[in-house]
């Protein structure tokens, strides 16, 4: 039902409020002092120098590189704050050479929103440039700026340079203590994993995807630096290798949780000692004092009496051999997810895919559309300060960020709630230095709030971008409501027009995304089950990583899809179970493997065979309707082979794609 009654009361549909309940997550202390820092400072020497302006402008700047601070590592943090700024001071400079040319500015816009759109889909990095090309262009062409044009692309470059350079500061001290704390951070998730198997199903699945966001976020950050590292003796070899061990231990778990028989808790104290080393970097010698007490450890771990058991005692004594090596073996040294290409190489094939791709251009025609739309409609009509129409389109279209209907939401929810505290702050205090600690407040709560959920991030940057703005309006009060109907305009033309008229966002069919999982799967069982040699073996484990990457991916997407009015959201919760099953499909087929390593019998290749048709043809079914279809094809019965409990997950699997069962 749409509704819901609560307490005897109509409460508002989940799919509706799921987006502004906060979300649970650490305060990140650390960004949070960088932010107020960032943007309090120039604030003070623009008051200091008797140059207001020049100092809100900066504290712009600060406020894109505060936003675009979400990355671990330092040469990430570089990407991540550098690039966009570069992207952002193009947009100022196009958006104030158009400012006051009425349709010209229109066309500049929307030609701007193309180029932002298409080139949001090329990575995390060119996600954060197409936004502050966009909302650097929209904020040019909406506000005056300072004479000559160059001044304010130079003033809000340099407020994100200063956001970098405080991020940097640390660095000679603690390079590389990103990637040794994300190492570390896997090898406790994999212990939290051989912790929960053989019990509880639900805390084993959340555990197995927290091992996987673990692995994603390590090999992302350690690859990142591999691509430029090509040493084979430097402290990041060592760090590869350690994180490729652990990928065998990972596959153990599903071997164990299949027995149903929790493990020794031994084992996951061991794994524990070894991300404390990893992170403290005290490996390196069977004789150091660590190595003399993992020893002991180990000798202290239980005889193993089944194939699992050695399974998983083998990967944790290979892990504490590799991770005691001063100079690991050179088969460690292989980048199970592939070393990234030249940047050069990269980048051309970047720029093909956007040019080729249709989403591509979907993307962009359709941000370019409501920009326009926007600018055209304050063209038209007097909106005071009209520019807040179209920041709250970017800020709500950007297409790679999520659900546009939900954003909209919680894009007119966090705008509210965010007026209250600039409205008070507007009334209570004058304008001049007591803008320093207010700014200096609200901008540590962007961070904080960021974490939480959209809504709350939203509700923290528009009392921040209002004291900013009125220091070069000098509205005060006067900002409030009108910033309030903007908002309200520019969700309306985003609901409308980026939503209501592409077909794909209010009708996609979620299961064609999980229907390429479940086909890529049945190649994963093929390979799998194939010869036993090293090549095999790397290719096996490479498959199962990427295979659970786009797993995660389409966890996402499903999540995105939950937040969406019906039918999307109905559609997405029907599929659900099916994302999970998906999931063990890939675990059993990891767990018969690596029983097969251990010493059971290998299935014959009829069998595997059938199973991978089977996988094809519930792909081909799920592909075939918006709705759930049953896929009838009859497996192997000879429950004493291997696969059994392979089998018995895509028959769990091919119950839930079946139109008798009852769905949302």
């Amino acid at each position: 039902m749409a509704e819901q009654r609560a307490g005897g009361r109509l409460a508002p549909p989940e799919w509706l409020t799921q987006g502004l309940r906060p979300q649970s997550a650490p305060v990140p202390w650390a960004a949070v002092v960088r932010a107020g820092i960032a943007m309090a400072a120039p604030l003070a020497v623009g008051f200091a120098v008797d140059e207001p302006t020049y100092g809100a402008l900066v504290s712009m700047g600060a406020l894109s590189g505060v936003i675009g601070d979400t990355a671990d590592a330092y040469r990430m943090r570089l990407l991540n704050i550098a690039v966009p700024q570069f992207f952002g001071a193009v947009g100022v400079t196009l958006g104030t050479l158009a400012y006051g040319h009425g349709w010209l500015a229109v066309g500049v816009l929307t030609c701007v929103a193309l180029v932002s759109g298409m080139i949001s889909t090329i990575g995390a990095v060119a996600s954060v440039s197409g936004l502050l090309l966009l909302l650097q262009a929209v904020v040019g062409a909406g506000l005056p700026m300072p004479d000559p044009w160059w001044t304010a692309p130079v003033l809000l470059t340099l407020g994100g340079l200063f956001v970098l350079v405080l991020t940097l500061i640390a660095w000679p001290l603690r390079g590389g203590v990103p990637e040794r704390d994300a190492v570390a951070q896997t090898y406790r998730a994999a212990a939290d994993l051989l912790e929960a198997a053989g019990r509880d199903p639900e805390t084993y699945d959340a555990r197995r995807q927290a091992v996987t966001h673990s692995l994603n976020t390590a090999y992302d950050l350690v690859l990142a630096r591999r691509a430029r590292d090509h040493g084979r003796r430097s402290p990041l070899v060592r760090l590869l290798a350690q994180l490729n061990v652990v990928v065998p231990l990972v596959e153990s778990a599903p071997a164990a949780h299949l027995r149903r028989r929790a493990l020794p808790p031994e084992i996951a104290a061991a794994v524990r000692e070894l991300a404390d080393a990893v992170e403290q970097s005290r490996t390196g010698g069977d004789a150091s004092e660590f190595g003399l007490h993992l020893r002991r450890l180990l000798l202290r771990l239980p005889e193993p009496t089944s194939q699992s058991g050695r399974a998983v005692d083998h990967a944790l004594r290979h892990a504490a051999a590799v991770a005691l090596s001063a100079d690991p073996d050179g088969a460690m040294l292989d980048d199970r997810l592939g070393r990234p290409a030249a940047l050069g190489v990269r980048a051309r094939r970047a720029a093909r895919n956007v040019l080729l791709s249709q989403a591509s251009w979907r993307y962009g025609l359709r941000l370019a559309l409501c920009i326009g739309l926007a600018q055209a409609l304050v063209s038209l009509i007097a909106v005071p300060r009209s520019y807040w129409v179209a920041l709250t389109v970017v800020f709500v279209l950007k297409p790679d960020f999520g659900s546009v209907f939900s954003r909209a939401v919680q894009r007119a929810f966090g705008t509210a709630l965010g007026l209250v505290v600039a409205a008070a702050v507007l009334a209570e205090l004058e304008r001049g230095w007591w803008d320093v600690p207010v700014v200096l407040v609200l901008a540590a709560l962007i961070p904080a709030f960021t974490a939480k959920g959209y809504a709350f991030q939203t509700a923290a940057i528009t009392p921040v971008i209002l004291v900013l703005s009125d220091l070069l309006n000098r509205e005060g009060f006067g900002l409030v409501l009108p910033r309030l109907y903007d908002s309200l305009i520019g969700c309306g033309i985003a609901l409308l027009a980026g939503y209501l008229l592409w077909p794909e966002s209010w009708s996609t069919r979620v299961g064609a995304r999980l229907a390429d999982t479940v086909a890529d799967t049945a190649g994963y069982v093929e390979c799998a089950f194939g010869p036993p040699d090293q090549q095999g073996e790397r290719q096996r484990q490479r498959l199962r990583r990427r295979l659970y990457r786009d797993l995660s991916v389409v966890r996402s997407e499903f999540q995105r899809a939950l937040t969406e009015p019906p039918p999307t959201g109905r559609r997405a919760a029907a599929w659900w179970p099916l994302v999970v099953a998906t999931e063990r499909i890939v675990d059993a087929t990891t767990a018969a493997r690596v029983r097969i390593n251990h010493g059971a019998e290998p299935p014959a290749e009829a069998e595997v065979a059938e199973v991978a048709r089977e996988l094809r043809e519930l792909a081909e079914g799920l592909r075939a309707s918006d709705t759930l279809v049953e896929v009838r094809t009859d497996l192997p019965r000879d429950d004493e082979t291997v696969l059994a409990p392979l089998r018995q997950e895509v028959a769990a699997a091919r119950s839930v794609a079946s139109p008798t069962r009852p769905r949302g």
